[in-house]
């Protein structure tokens, strides 16, 4: 089982990028999968979610018409277009994925992260 986060970089204030995250080993079609970003010293934050079929989404405010999250689950894959950065978006991206089950519990699966940097 694998996840795993590309497309961090650097980059100025107001510019874009666009993060990837792809899954191996389970059956990605059916689980749920959110970015969250965590800074030095603080707990995960939530980016975004995106339901297993893609249909619905949600997003933290602070980020809500600037980040885009979205999936093919042909590709196993699930991107996070970031734009009109700023400089309090630098931090670690992570992407989860999720399965709820009906009868109660779930399973998650982690990626390792990828550095997000805005800096002039």
């Amino acid at each position: 089982v694998q996840l795993v986060e590309s497309g961090g970089g650097l980059v100025n204030p107001g510019e874009s990028l666009k993060l990837s995250c792809a899954a191996s080993g389970f059956t990605f079609s059916g689980f749920a999968v959110s970015w969250y970003r965590q800074a030095p010293g603080k707990g995960r934050e939530l980016v975004a979610s995106i339901t297993s079929g893609g249909v619905s989404t949600i997003y933290s405010d602070s980020m809500k018409g600037r980040f885009t999250i979205s999936r093919d689950n042909a590709k196993n894959s699930v991107y996070l277009q970031m734009d009109s950065l700023k400089f309090e978006d630098t931090t670690v991206y992570f992407c989860k994925a999720e399965q709820v089950f009906a009868g109660g519990g779930a399973r998650a699966y982690w990626g390792q992260g990828t550095q997000v940097t805005v800096s002039s």
